[in-house]
């Protein structure tokens, strides 16, 4: 009896799991057929041709303005940009300027005299532009180590980093090309007898201070070989401190490219005259480089950039200009919606 009343009471549940499980592959072969047969609800707009000549037009007066507001944050924006590489080399040292920057006899400083164009509102940002410098080059953005820049010494691979891994045996901290040829080109800047004073703090992405650049991780080895590249890096400060060295690190794409240096945090007026003590140590002679320092304000939309705002109004100006092309065409040709040439809505079809 036992062994019946349980078979009966299986044959029972089995019966009731199939019935609730019908309901849902019904809905499942329901939904895929719906897939299949492309029938699933979805938005058909109509597309008249009013429907669509309006749109054009909406969207050309929508991008227009959009790019000339840009035009004109853009133009806001005051930029001093002065290259000084070739003017700090001596005149007698013109044909030679690789010799006169790998020369550490001949001195690197140099005097440079900026105007204020229009009154410059602080913040002032310093940048240094390089000019046909290609960080982008595939050995150059792989000679280095994310982990090391983490971790300091615990990482002790640095195979990634060659050429510039190891010296004399020992691990390189930072390692790689791209911190070895670090920018260290200086300025100082002055108005008349009061120094400007430049917050170089804060300058990194702060994602970039506190979780690529270890907190503990000190410079080890670096720039102790006999090959030397760019600047030096303080030993008793670590990583995540060394702004310059972590603006550096984050490589441009483009072969033209700005860096931010620091900021003045002080109101310059239209005619001013800006007076820069800057030491000219950074190579680019060798490879045909340009140096020139920048001195900008920004805008809400940053800095100086007409890019966006001509792609705005370019692409507003076309739209509005087949706007009034398909206009045209509308008005001398017009043709009938497509549903009346089907064969169910032709006159005269039963007869």
């Amino acid at each position: 009896m036992d062994v019946e009343g349980a078979g009966t009471w299986s044959g029972n549940g089995a019966e009731s799991v199939e019935s609730h499980s019908r309901p849902v592959r019904r809905h499942l072969n329901n939904a895929v057929y719906q897939f299949t047969q492309q029938n699933l609800p979805a938005c058909k707009p109509v597309l008249t041709p009013a429907w669509v000549i309006s749109m054009f037009f909406l969207i050309g007066v929508i991008f227009i303005p959009i790019g000339l507001l840009c035009l004109h944050a853009s133009e806001s924006v005051v930029e001093i940009v002065d290259r000084y590489d070739t003017d700090c080399v001596p005149d007698h040292l013109k044909g030679q300027k690789v010799t006169y920057i790998k020369d550490s006899s001949v001195s690197e400083f140099c005097d440079r005299y900026l105007q204020v164009p229009q009154n410059m509102k602080a913040p002032i940002y310093i940048y240094y532009q390089l000019d046909n410098y290609y960080q982008n080059h595939r050995r150059y953005v792989k000679s280095r180590s994310d982990k090391q820049l983490l971790h300091g010494l615990k990482y002790n691979d640095t195979s990634s980093c060659n050429p510039e891994g190891e010296n004399n045996g020992l691990p390189i901290v930072p390692c790689g090309l791209i911190a070895w040829s670090l920018f260290n080109d200086t300025y100082s800047f002055s108005r008349g007898i009061d120094a400007l004073k430049v917050n170089r703090k804060n300058i990194a992405w702060r994602s970039d201070r506190e979780h690529k650049f270890g907190k503990h991780v000190y410079p080890y080895n670096f720039q102790s070989g006999s090959l030397i590249g760019g600047a030096t890096l303080d030993p008793k400060v670590p990583l995540s401190d060394q702004e310059d060295l972590i603006v550096w690190m984050r490589t441009a794409a483009l072969p033209n490219f700005r860096k931010l240096y620091g900021r003045i945090e002080e109101d310059l007026n239209e005619d001013d005259l800006i007076m820069v003590k800057l030491v000219n140590n950074y190579n680019t002679y060798s490879f045909g480089g340009r140096k020139k320092l920048v001195l900008s304000t920004t805008s809400w939309l940053g800095g100086r950039n007409n890019f966006l705002g001509m792609s705005y109004i370019a692409v507003g100006s076309s739209f509005i200009f087949l706007a009034f092309v398909f206009l045209l065409l509308h008005v001398k040709n017009p043709r009938p919606y497509g549903d009346t040439n089907l064969s169910w809505n032709w006159k005269g079809m039963s007869n």
